[in-house]
């Protein structure tokens, strides 16, 4: 790992946007510290997550397609900048109302989401989500007009609405997405099948309305097991007796299976 990578800062910001910084400065940074970081045209706030070699080093990708420059931490927050921070917070619940009116007042089929205030107040983010493309320029220029500031509206997903808005899963925990996950992976219903689970989407499916994101933990586990297994539905020979396999006990590594006689049995690779 070369001397810049060792200095790269994971950041994290409001609703779990996340972003590298370098800590040109070598300051003293331990996971949980608040800092004050380099933004597009200013500064804003964020909190360590990860520092030094257990950075996983990825290269951002801007929405218009160009790599996202990384930027430096500037100095650790102080005192002053909790005061803002609250001010911010305030200040973003008083946009949210107001621009959930303006969405009424405009006729727009668009969700908002969340709204997020950079520190030093020289840009607010709307996020929202749509089920189409939405031309909300008459909207942004009224926002602008009214805050005196930057606006940026940015589309997201259901699974980032999730992530930035928290909630508890059907599990009785935070959702992962919310508390753990820095990223997305690809969830097929293929998962639930492995796993022998009910395939009705209520069962499978999270807070987003996709499936569970935890279907993914346990997949390779399943696999391994699985692999010594003749495929359910299939006939299998156990003794003189035949029969169909149905159902593969993962933790206990063997599987059952329906006699033609209707007894059961257990088979083991």
């Amino acid at each position: 790992m070369s001397q810049n990578e060792q200095k790269l800062v994971e950041i994290v910001f409001k609703g779990e946007r996340r972003g590298l910084f370098r800590n040109t400065k070598d300051l003293p940074l331990k996971t949980g510290d608040k800092v004050i970081v380099e933004a597009e045209r200013g500064y804003d706030m964020g909190r360590v997550s990860v520092t030094g070699e257990l950075v996983r080093m990825k290269q951002e990708i801007d929405r218009d397609g160009s790599p996202v420059p990384i930027r430096n931490i500037l100095r650790m927050a102080e005192a002053k900048d909790a005061d803002s921070a609250i001010r911010n917070r305030q200040r973003e619940k008083d946009c949210y109302i107001d621009g959930k009116q303006r969405l009424e007042c405009h006729k727009l089929d668009m969700k908002l989401v969340d709204v997020e205030m950079q520190h030093d107040g020289g840009k607010i983010t709307f996020f929202f989500t749509a089920s189409q493309r939405v031309d909300f320029r008459a909207l942004v220029k009224e926002l602008a007009g009214v805050h005196r500031t930057r606006i940026e509206l940015r589309q997201i997903g259901v699974r980032d609405e999730a992530k930035r808005i928290g909630g508890v899963g059907v599990c009785g925990r935070p959702l992962c997405c919310n508390s753990f996950l820095t990223d997305f992976e690809q969830i097929t219903t293929q998962f639930a099948k492995d796993q022998q689970l009910s395939l009705n989407p209520t069962k499978i499916s999270g807070n987003c309305g996709r499936l569970l994101c935890c279907l993914k933990y346990e997949e390779e586990d399943y696999l391994k097991v699985l692999q010594h297994f003749p495929p359910v539905g299939s006939r299998v020979k156990i003794g003189d007796k035949t029969g169909t396999f149905f159902f593969v006990n993962v933790f206990e590594s063997k599987g059952n299976v329906r006699f033609d006689d209707n007894s059961f049995g257990w088979h083991q690779p």
